[in-house]
């Protein structure tokens, strides 16, 4: 079985390691368990002809949403505005819901076609399919014997 697994830079300078270290952090970069804190939450489902990405968008339009294959890296990016006028119009007492840019990436296994990812937007749920390339799909091979 294949496993399509989040994107995670290296590090790159001995200052990045020396503060993951220090923070308890160090060995976080290779556990496979996804953050809380990651935006936008995704499930992964593998089936025998493709992968499917369902991720939580709530809140935006496809056209805040980009969704970008280069060198084997699926990155889904865009962004929540806020909506300043609705903001210094009203008295907020407590406020919960984020904004910003946001960006998660994910490594692709060998077996998906790149070139073949189709994507949907409804009821802000973003479906990403991936399909698995023809050697990679289970066949059965009947051996005669002789």
């Amino acid at each position: 079985m294949s496993s399509l697994i989040r994107f995670q830079p290296a590090v790159t300078t001995l200052s990045d390691l020396f503060e993951e270290a220090l923070s308890g952090n160090f060995f976080s970069r290779w556990n496979r368990e996804l953050d809380e804190k990651c935006f936008p939450n995704v499930d992964i489902i593998e089936g025998k002809e493709n992968f499917l990405i369902k991720a939580d968008l709530p809140g935006l339009d496809k056209k805040d949403i980009k969704v970008v294959v280069e060198n084997g890296i699926l990155t889904i990016s865009g962004e929540k505005k806020e909506d300043k006028v609705e903001r210094e119009k009203n008295n907020y007492y407590h406020l919960e819901r984020s904004y910003g840019s946001f960006c998660r990436s994910f490594k692709l296994p060998e077996n998906v076609a790149s070139e073949h990812v189709a994507a949907t937007y409804t009821n802000g749920v973003l479906e990403l399919t991936l399909k698995k390339t023809e050697e990679a799909k289970p066949k059965a091979i009947e051996v005669k014997i002789e």
